[in-house]
């Protein structure tokens, strides 16, 4: 007798193999809530549904995309807003002035969604240091989703996504109205570049960035997996570099070399220089 697994505890199990994020009992309700779209596109009756192709016939692509609609969060232009603030108060003065002679500046969003985050510092950049543009800037934006990271490359935002932390003077600046979005400008999108990469099974980018950006990640994995892959991420923060978490979450027992630096409510690491 063939014993039938349910649609959720299927699904649980692929999107923690896949991705390292474990999905709890009290989530059930996300199966419908995060498949119903890809469910209408693809033409299946529910996400259930969608669901059970991928264990009939193991499509690759169609599995994907199912752990990338389960995982993708939600993100917004300069999240939480303190952050940013002390990043650019205070972190990018340091790093502009510790890298004035190689005159190079590097930041990785390692989770960036739909690529608001990586693309509120290069903003910021352009709008409060305005010397960096002839520097080298490198500037990175990976997640696993490739749904979501297309849409990062497009630079093109629905009018609900751009009232969702952009201010004003901004919106004005860097944006264009197309239809009912909004496209971001050449002059911003040209700057950043995106990837696809899964921090729990993919290599890490080969070198090291000045800030880092791990923020609203940590909080989905186990103690075993937070410590994988916050070593690897840690690993790419270069000597005087920073590493920020999200504001819930901490490295609090997770690697002895990370010492807290606690500024105007806002929590960060920052790498020594030896």
């Amino acid at each position: 007798m063939t014993v039938t697994i349910p649609p959720f505890p299927y699904l649980r199990e692929l999107v923690l193999t896949r991705s390292g994020v474990l999905l709890s009992d009290e989530q059930e309700y996300l199966l419908e809530a995060r498949l119903a779209p890809l469910a209408r596109e693809l033409g299946f009756g529910s996400g259930a549904d969608v669901v059970e192709a991928v264990r009939q016939d193991g499509n690759g692509t169609l599995s994907a995309r199912v752990v990338e609609a389960m995982v993708t969060g939600e993100t917004s232009w300069f999240r939480d807003s303190h952050p940013f603030e002390i990043i650019k108060t205070s972190v990018l003065p340091e790093v502009i002035a510790a890298n004035h002679v190689e005159r190079a500046l590097s930041v990785w969003s390692a989770a960036c969604s739909t690529g608001q985050e990586i693309y509120s510092i290069a903003m910021i950049l352009d709008t409060f240091f305005p010397e960096t543009a002839e520097w080298k800037l490198r500037l990175v934006g990976t997640d696993l989703s490739s749904s979501a990271v297309s849409r990062a490359r497009e630079g093109i935002f629905s009018s609900l996504e751009m009232n969702r932390g952009l201010p004003a003077m901004m919106l004005a600046h860097y944006f264009e109205r197309e239809g009912a979005k909004f496209r971001i400008a050449d002059s911003i999108r040209n700057k950043v570049r995106f990837d696809t990469l899964n921090l729990v099974s993919d290599w890490l980018p080969p070198s090291t960035f000045d800030i880092v950006l791990l923020r609203n990640v940590l909080i989905y994995f186990d103690i075993p997996l937070k410590k994988q892959v916050l070593a690897g991420v840690w690993s790419r923060v270069a000597r005087g570099g920073f590493l920020f978490l999200g504001a819930t979450e901490t490295a609090l027992g997770l690697g002895e070399d990370l010492v807290p630096t606690h500024r105007d409510g806002v929590t960060y690491y920052r790498k020594g220089t030896n």
